[in-house]
């Protein structure tokens, strides 16, 4: 899957013609300088040597080639952003590209060619048609063009960009405004950054391979597949540099294809055993379910030797879903130029197209490439609706990392510099553990009793013990391996004996002597520590024994391999079946058929069904809140991973757990309006006013406390002019107040079946001015036997005061 340039297109419209320079230059060059250059030369020529009020060493523009390489491929199209860091801008361009040492006055001068991806943004220029321009001046922070680079012999290439801001015109040779690729060598055609050298190592060597995914919607959050995200089974292999898996630049074969679009391995194992005598080992791990490693989950891993001649190694995984994507390593070499092994490879993968199929999003549907591309890294330009894209074109953030380490050696090394492991026997090195580093947060059970050992002779042995993890605290924290390993020796052997002498492992059985009918084999051993007092070592250090290749030895026999390992057992408890397989090494000579049979198949008996444990996937994230603000609930899901048939699985599958958010906003509360007091005066205009009292104030944000006193006029009664009849009016409403109030008392001692204590005195005023409140009591002196509380029960009266304006 490759995004195709955009055609080539020559803007011919008379008004883009007018704009040789951008307008911005062209108000940037004064008739003087204008004047300096010859009128013979080239316009081409004239747009380098302009340059008047250039300015040198600003950092804020930048001229970036997809991908920041430092080699250019003949006829490879490159993107090519020219862009303004924020918040700076500018309004036109020029970008050419030149031969190294040229001055861009012949046409012969320009290399590459350049194509227009937004005919609205950019232009040809009408007078210097290999340069491009700005189609219209206005500001702008970033274009983007393709330029395809020249063909093979041109030699190195220099970028330039010249960048208009206002009247300043920034033009640079060195610097951010420049950029020079040269060509690559033509025997490294993305295929392999370097060669692959003969090895020089002696010996074999085993290592472990382990995946370890990081593709999660933390990670790569854009259109992630939550449900179906995995990695497939690994398949790959250690081989010689005559066989080739698959390479950058390379086209799949149909085992690459069933991988990357099915994630199907059946096809790629095929391909690999037929290349019997090109690979020592096949590598397989199982799929990883999901595709992030989960703390409390082993990682995928797989064991592989590696020799003189089979020393690269090689495998790929399909990310799913996808269209046809994958990671893996092609052409590892694990020999060293010193003749050694590699003691550890870590190497961080980002996804490759395998070119078979056109999709640009995780579950595009099937959409084949015809004709097949080659397979390429995936980059962050591809097209705008990949999961990966990037406008900046920024580097894909990895998505998985494979951890190769060197777990043991065998046979005579011949290291030109020693290495600093010795692991030429190394799971029989003494591990040395003077404390218990476990972690607080891991419950285990005690440890089981040691298990006998492995070898019942002299030879070194090992011997296991096992205890269980009850609990895990804390998910953070990894808990350490439920397994632990111990050297050892058959009965009546001691490393304390003074007398012993220590072994390496056998060596692998060497071919058998004949090809066909029965032969000798041998295998070899060295004394890796000779005892201690002095005696001889009397431990064989070679074997031999018979070995048939083929019993019945006639013109149509084959030759085969020997038998591979066992695969797993096909079921996980009870009753399954495994199979190996070997390969026909020489064919029949008279032509016909292999009658030999090239795999075998047997049945293999797991622990019984029902002792099967729950198998759970990890705990979901946390939900969101329920609420929006206080207290809610919130909840988390794990599925049930074995077969409801294997038994039944009484772990809880929900968990639900408070959540507190911050508080939610409470409003200011009041109580009800109070009545209208009296008019503040006995005549003419004035003022009455009523009040209301603050329940709860606002919390939180809440809404605020409206007003809590109004004010309305009043008119009585107009006011008579004469003074002895307005005291005679005073001296009258005095008299009817001072009845009203002995009314009131007396009234209140007649409330049934209750005696009333007489008004207490008017509070002070709560304001000077603008409106204030007062208030009086009357309470209940006695309440008798046959009274009800809703009729005899305390009194409480306001009126305004101090009304007049402050």
């Amino acid at each position: 899957m490759r995004l195709s340039p955009a055609p080539l297109r020559l803007s011919r419209s008379p008004v883009l013609l007018a704009l040789a320079l951008p307008l911005a230059a062209a108000l940037a060059f004064s008739d003087e300088t204008l004047d300096k250059v010859p009128k013979s030369e080239g316009y081409c020529s004239r747009i380098l040597r302009v340059q008047g009020t250039r300015r040198e060493g600003y950092t804020e523009f930048s001229l970036r080639v997809e991908g920041d390489p430092d080699f250019y491929k003949p006829g490879t199209s490159y993107r090519v952003t020219l862009s303004a860091a924020p918040p700076s801008y500018f309004r036109g361009f020029t970008l050419i590209a030149l031969k190294e040492n040229r001055e861009g006055d012949k046409e012969e001068d320009h290399a590459g060619t350049f194509q227009i991806i937004d005919e609205e943004e950019t232009q040809f220029m009408s007078n210097c048609p290999v340069a491009v321009t700005e189609s219209t001046p206005r500001r702008r922070t970033r274009i983007q063009v393709f330029w395809i680079a020249p063909p093979a012999g041109t030699g190195c290439v220099i970028l330039k960009a010249s960048i208009v801001q206002k009247r300043i015109i920034y033009f640079q040779d060195e610097g951010s405004l420049t950029k020079k690729l040269c060509e690559q060598d033509s025997t490294f055609d993305g295929v392999t950054d370097k060669p692959i050298l003969d090895c020089c190592a002696c010996g074999t060597a085993k290592y472990r391979l382990t995946f370890y995914g990081n593709w999660s919607e933390k990670t790569h959050p854009k259109d992630y597949p939550r449900r179906a995200n995995h990695w497939s089974a690994i398949i790959g292999g250690s081989h010689s540099k005559n066989y080739v898996l698959w390479e950058y630049g390379g086209y799949a074969s149909e085992g690459v294809k069933q991988v990357a679009e099915l994630g199907s391995p059946v096809k790629m194992e095929e391909e690999i055993r037929q290349q019997s005598d090109e690979v020592l080992t096949v590598i397989k791990a199982k799929a990883q379910w999901p595709a992030w490693q989960p703390l409390n989950v082993a990682a995928p891993s797989a064991e592989f030797s590696v020799d003189r001649t089979r020393h690269l190694m090689s495998f790929l995984t399909m990310m799913g879903p996808s269209p046809d994507w994958n990671v893996g390593l092609s052409a590892e070499d694990l020999c060293t130029k010193e003749c050694g092994w590699v003691q550890k490879v870590v190497q961080d993968l980002i996804p490759w197209d395998a070119g078979t199929d056109s999709g640009v999003t995780y579950e595009s549907p099937n959409k084949p490439t015809i004709p097949q591309e080659k397979i390429r890294p995936l980059t962050s330009l591809d097209h705008p609706q990949s999961p990966f894209y990037d406008p900046e074109g920024g580097s894909i953030t990895q998505v998985a990392r494979v951890v190769i380490e060197r777990i043991a050696r065998k046979g005579e090394q011949c290291n030109i510099v020693p290495d600093n492991v010795d692991d030429i026997v190394a799971d029989l090195a003494p591990e040395e553990k003077d404390e218990d580093d476990t972690p607080e947060t891991c419950i285990y059970s005690n440890w089981s009793p040691w298990s006998a050992c492995s070898s019942s002779t002299c030879d070194k042995g090992k011997r296991m013990r096992q205890r269980m993890l009850k609990a895990q605290l804390d998910l953070s924290v990894p808990c350490p391996d439920t397994q632990d390993f111990q050297p050892c020796m058959g009965p009546g052997c001691s490393d304390e004996d003074g007398s012993t002498c220590t072994m390496s492992e056998w060596i692998t059985w060497s071919p058998c002597s004949i090809s066909c009918g029965t032969g000798m084999r041998s295998r070899e051993r060295y004394v890796k520590q000779f005892p201690e007092d002095g005696s001889v070592c009397t431990l064989p250090t070679e074997e031999t024994e018979k070995c048939t290749v083929n019993e019945e030895c006639s013109p149509s026999s084959c030759l085969m391999t020997e038998w591979g390992e066992w695969d797993e057992c096909s079921a996980t408890c009870g009753m399954g079946m495994k199979k190996r397989h070997r390969m026909v090494k020489m064919s029949p000579a008279d032509g016909s058929m292999c009658k030999a049979e090239t795999s075998q198949a047997e049945k293999c008996m797991m622990p019984e069904c029902h002792t099967i444990p729950c198998l759970l996937s990890p705990w979901s994230e946390w939900s969101d809140c329920s609420v929006t603000c206080g207290k809610g609930m919130r909840t988390r899901q794990r599925m049930l991973k074995s077969l409801a048939e294997l038994g039944d699985c009484n772990e809880e599958l929900e968990q639900v757990e408070k959540c507190m958010l911050p508080e939610c906003p409470i409003d200011c509360e009041l109580t009800e309006w109070s009545q209208w007091s009296e008019c503040n005066k006995s005549c003419g205009k004035g003022h009455m006013i009523r009040t209301r009292m603050i329940q709860m104030e606002p919390q939180f944000g809440g809404a605020p406390c409206p007003e809590t006193v109004q004010r309305k006029r009043c008119r009585v009664r107009k006011c008579l002019r004469n003074p002895s009849i307005q005291k005679l009016r005073w001296r009258e409403a005095r008299e009817s107040r001072r009845s009203e109030q002995l009314r009131e008392e007396s009234d209140g001692e007649q409330f049934p079946g209750c005696r009333m204590r007489p008004w207490t005195a008017w509070s002070e005023c709560t304001k000077l001015c603008g409106g204030g409140i007062q208030e009086r009591y009357m309470t209940v002196k006695k309440r008798f036997k046959s009274s009800q509380f809703t009729s005899c029960k305390d009194k409480k009266e306001i009126r305004a005061c101090n009304v007049h304006p402050c």
